[in-house]
């Protein structure tokens, strides 16, 4: 007898945690635990890699749909009010209270003119619609520039007028023209003789947004005018840009505000719209995007807490004989719901490592390879993007562990209602 208790003051004066380990490896529930351990850690990795993929494809479509649409047509646009009806009819007179009044809102980094005319191509194979955008020197091609594929940007700004024309890869191969190709152009006016002209292609781009491309070319402002037999002060509007697309609407409505307040004649019928308003439907999809993220973070999350938590009860319920034992020995519901949940904190965090290593690759693999590919005219991009920064990742795992740990308290305290006198059994 008394070496019995000789035997167990040992045992209770060791680490706890060192000594059920011990009894884990001995007992035959510690197989079961080890087998419901590795699941867990299976469990916690996909959780945090579907987790992973999905706010960084999310990200990628909010980031890549809205930085494309703000490439073609700006944060915002400043127009005439009535050109709302047709696409060309209602110009905007360029004055340099104009420029300063748009000058004047703090979120605006830029305001450059441009001007639009519906019009046609004709080739001896088809016949396609098509917007001809006009821009001058100030323009900024950034976007073009990364979307270009072949050929070279239009020469602007020139002390002499260009016939050059970028179009997209989507209408390239539609008509069957190349670099160097010159194609002609039919502009139909209402009460007015068809006016026919020549462009030759110097470049062609592909922005993956087929909708978009399918009908968009751009030349110098002057071919537009002349065109539209507007003066060389005449424009069909600004595309404005703000520091970030977040600043947009903001900076729409702070220009509206200017405006109705602005004496001027030329200022009466302008209004600006943001991106945001002026593709509605766009961004609202978009957004749709946020509720089925909120809802696969739920259930994964759903998923891990339940594995989790099973390897945690298994852990405590094979062992009420040695929890009963430490309590026996004076140790205290506290330290030993504290064991069992480092127990359960190791298992999370090796299954947040694998699932980082996971979800991380395969976004690398995506961005790097692009090998998921998309309907463009479903979903406006011919490839899954991705976008993930840091502070994201940091967040999402971090908000990810803090819940498990939380919601793990629960099973945890099933330790306080061991009782020493019930579970103790001479051996």
């Amino acid at each position: 007898m008394l070496l019995c208790i000789e035997i167990h003051e040992k045992r209770a004066t060791m680490d706890p945690a060192l000594f059920i380990a011990r009894r884990t490896a001995r007992s035959g529930s510690g197989k079961d635990a080890g087998v419901m351990g590795r699941i867990a850690v299976v469990s916690v990795a996909l959780s945090i890699a579907v987790m992973l993929v999905s706010i960084a494809v999310m990200m990628g479509f909010k980031r890549e749909i809205a930085d494309k649409i703000a490439g073609f047509a700006g944060h915002a646009v400043l127009t005439d009010i009535r050109a709302v009806q047709t696409l060309d009819a209602t110009p905007v007179r360029r004055t340099e209270h104009l420029d300063s009044l748009i000058g004047s809102v703090p979120a605006i980094v830029a305001a450059m003119p441009y001007a639009l005319k519906g019009g046609i191509i004709r080739t001896d194979d088809t016949v396609e619609g098509i917007t001809l955008k006009g821009v001058d020197a100030d323009y900024d091609w950034r976007h073009y520039r990364e979307w270009l594929v072949e050929g070279d940007l239009p020469r602007i700004g020139d002390s002499l007028r260009t016939k050059d024309l970028l179009i997209s890869r989507t209408l390239a191969r539609r008509l069957r023209t190349g670099i160097g190709d010159k194609i002609e152009m039919l502009f139909v006016e209402e009460d007015r003789q068809p006016h026919r002209d020549r462009f030759k292609i110097t470049g062609i781009y592909a922005s993956g947004m087929d909708e978009m491309d399918g009908s968009l070319v751009l030349t110098d402002l002057r071919n537009v005018q002349r065109l539209a037999r507007w003066q060389p002060d005449q424009v069909s509007g600004y595309e404005i840009v703000t520091g970030n697309l977040a600043e947009a609407d903001a900076a729409a409505e702070t220009l509206n505000d200017r405006l109705f307040d602005d004496e001027a004649d030329e200022t009466v019928n302008l209004i600006a719209h943001s991106v945001r308003q002026r593709y509605p439907s766009v961004f609202d999809w978009l957004k749709a995007h946020d509720v089925n993220t909120a809802v696969i973070l739920v259930i994964m999350l759903a998923v891990s807490f339940f594995n989790m938590a099973a390897v945690l009860l298994i852990l405590v319920l094979g062992h009420t004989r040695t929890i009963g034992l430490l309590k026996a020995f004076g140790m205290r519901n506290g330290p030993l719901r504290r064991i069992f949940l480092y127990r359960a904190g190791f298992v999370a965090l090796h299954g947040l490592a694998w699932g980082n290593a996971v979800g991380i690759g395969i976004c690398l693999l995506q961005s790097t390879t692009h090998l998921v590919k998309l309907d463009p005219e479903g979903y406006l991009l011919a490839e899954v993007p991705v976008a993930l920064d840091w502070s994201q990742w940091a967040l999402l795992n971090a908000g990810f562990l803090a819940a498990i740990a939380a919601l793990l308290v629960l099973p945890a305290s099933i330790v306080s209602t061991v009782k020493p006198e019930e579970t103790i059994r001479y051996e």
